[in-house]
């Protein structure tokens, strides 16, 4: 059995939410009087340029969030704080992968911001155009996006690793008139061309008028005449010091953030201003336990939701000083995270369970022979992080005294909905704990009917909640279908979740990562954590295969610790070592031994090529967010070989 933490004393001391008396009555205060709760918050947290009256006008599927108000995200993020005297707060520490560092406080910030947005403004840009952003991690990606949050363009940031057929793709869907971009960025000591992709994906697309592009490694680029601008070159010409943000109504679209699929065209999800700014603020409060002089990290993308809400908007409307990474973090050495973390004093550390899982493998001594000291929190994102990494996380990173904040949510949700107040809620390895005040979550059968505890079932949320998606890009009847079909005015996640006696929640993937294998519901999580306990083994990922027998038999994608090396004997070992685990019936037909696991650049194993890979040898879904595209074809090829 896991054992249990409970907040260290000393941090539930000085904790904004502290002990689980003062957790149950936020949550019961925003249970039982939502609308009061929420606009109460909104009211002290946000400046608005007109007062809302109504909190909440719900129209199932579709929900309007403060519809009367108006207020500016970037003027929440920046303007607000020169106001209240943090002007000379840092609020951005950036290193890049070669080594250069950039200071910037907030009045800076706020200086560069103004500047951009004024180019945009004098370039004929207004509220309802749309801007798309393919840019590496700098500070410029920040200053983007804000300055089109400034003047109610739309902003897409389309993660820096994608092609030129997936970024034209959500050009077209979107109609953006703007694409901001930059000559390249660094990522394990090479260019990465993003220019020439832009090139490509625009060679036959009409409705871009701009191509506005930073410089920031240097490499030649081909500019094209009349559409393309280098930044420096309009902001010595058009920039002024003078743009003030514009007052937008809260439900504003501020961003499509797109999601790919196995099959058909990407998602656009369509995230607004008000409801979700005040999400965001808001659990930076609860799940961080900001305080003011905290040096925050998260090492997410800011092509993924994680980066908006927890590089961007959350933290700087929280006042929040981060630290922004350009590369990878095992380059130059496996070290480059831990180095970054006693340069800057990082407290809060925010990463993903795959990342931890692939800092594990090369042992203890990286992170050990670096002060952690400054260390007060650590947080996981991305999917549910199993409690061998837990427990080395907690130990080695954490020095056994921070808590760890296991986060879920999704692209679609805008912010966390269950992770643990630190200073209120003991923590299970493994489990996200509990709600956020004002989720209703739950965890039900196909008939929308909750389950006993400790049963699997599916996890849905039960009343609107403010940074949720208001629908997908020009599609409302695919944002119907996809998201409240199956239990009418109920979000349904897709999540596979179990609830134990406590009222924790365990969540085990998504509904298509749970196997039957003659009759018993096994999720893949499950496996995986049960192959991480060996000792030889540092990540593995698990997927189902077709059985004419079972339903569906196991198989395990494993890869190992250094010193460690595969062999039949250690294949027989881990299958048994799984079946004392779980049980007989959990014992995977195959293990396959792999280098490396297929891996977008945040972090996320893409189970569902492994999937395909099993099933029909082949793989043909999406792969445009995958790090490394030779893994998958080692892997292939492998599969060949076995077959």
């Amino acid at each position: 059995m896991e054992p249990i933490f409970a907040p260290p004393a000393a941090f539930a001391a000085q904790a904004h939410v502290s002990g689980m008396e003062a957790y149950r009555e936020l949550w019961a205060r925003a249970a039982d009087h939502p609308d009061q709760f929420w606009g109460d918050l909104a009211r002290q947290e946000l400046c608005w340029f007109t007062p809302f009256k109504t909190v909440l006008d719900w129209q199932p599927p579709f929900a309007k969030w403060f519809p009367e108000g108006e207020l500016n995200a970037c003027y929440n993020c920046l303007d607000r704080h020169l106001a209240e005297g943090r002007g000379e707060k840092l609020a951005i520490a950036f290193e890049g992968e070669p080594g250069d560092e950039r200071l910037i406080t907030y009045r800076e910030l706020h200086r560069l911001v103004v500047r951009f947005a004024s180019v945009l403004r004098a370039r004929g840009y207004h509220p309802g155009d749309r801007a798309i952003i393919y840019m590496p991690m700098i500070p410029e990606a920040v200053v983007a996006m804000l300055a089109c949050a400034r003047l109610g363009i739309t902003h897409s940031v389309v993660f820096g690793g994608f092609s030129a057929e997936a970024l034209k793709a959500r050009i077209e869907d979107l109609g953006a008139q703007l694409v901001i971009t930059a000559d390249g960025g660094w990522r394990r000591g090479k260019r990465i061309p993003l220019k020439a992709t832009v090139n490509e994906a625009l060679e036959d697309v009409t409705v871009v008028r701009d191509c506005i592009v930073y410089r920031r490694t240097g490499g030649d680029v081909n500019m094209i005449e009349s559409r393309d601008h280098w930044w420096h070159e309009l902001e010595a010409a058009q920039a002024t010091d003078d743009c003030p943000a514009v007052p937008l109504p809260a439900e504003h679209p501020l961003f499509v953030l797109y999601t790919s699929g196995t099959t058909g065209k990407p998602k656009g999800i369509l995230h607004t201003t008000g409801g979700y700014l005040l999400h965001t603020t808001m659990t930076m409060k609860w799940v961080f336990d900001l305080k003011e002089n905290d040096v925050y990290w998260c090492t997410a993308d800011i092509g993924w939701v994680t980066g908006h809400s927890y590089i961007v908007y959350g933290p700087l409307s929280a006042g929040a000083t981060s630290v922004i990474y350009e590369g990878a973090p095992d380059f130059p050495g496996f070290d480059r995270w831990w180095s970054l973390i006693a340069k800057y004093k990082v407290n809060t550390f925010y990463t993903s369970p795959t990342a931890i899982r692939a800092l594990i493998k090369h042992g203890d001594a990286f992170p050990k022979a670096h002060d952690l000291s400054s260390l007060r929190l650590l947080g996981s994102v991305g999917e549910p992080i199993n409690p061998a990494a837990w427990h080395w996380y907690h130990e080695v990173i954490g020095g056994g005294r921070c808590p760890i904040v296991d986060t879920w949510w999704q692209t679609e949700t805008g912010g966390i909905l269950i992770a643990p107040m630190p200073g209120a809620v003991p923590l299970k390895p493994g489990s996200g704990t509990l709600p956020m005040p004002g989720i209703l979550a739950e965890v039900v059968d196909v008939h929308g009917q909750p389950v006993e505890a400790n049963r699997e079932g599916f996890l849905v949320i039960k009343r609107p909640w403010p940074g949720m998606l208001r629908t997908l890009w020009g599609d409302p009847e695919r944002y119907q279908e996809a998201y409240w079909s199956r239990m009418p005015g109920i979000y349904f996640t897709g999540d596979a979740a179990r609830r134990d006696g406590d009222g924790y929640f365990w969540v085990l993937g998504r509904v298509d990562d749970v196997m039957n294998v003659s009759g018993h519901r096994l999720s893949t999580m499950e496996v995986e954590s049960a192959l991480v306990h060996h000792p030889a083994v540092a990540e593995a990922a698990v997927v189902g295969k077709p059985h004419e027998i079972t339903g569906q038999a196991v198989v395990c994608f494993v890869s190992l610790k250094a010193g460690h090396w595969h062999h039949e004997e250690l294949g027989k070992e881990l299958r048994a070592w799984v079946a004392k685990e779980i049980g007989s019936f959990a014992r995977p037909e195959e293990i396959r031994f792999t280098e490396s696991l297929p891996k977008t650049r945040s972090g996320k194993i893409m189970r569902r090529l492994l999937r395909e890979l099993v099933t029909s040898n082949t793989v043909s879904g999406d792969v445009t967010t995958l790090e490394d595209l030779g893994v998958i074809t080692r892997l292939a090829a492998q599969n060949d070989d076995e077959a």
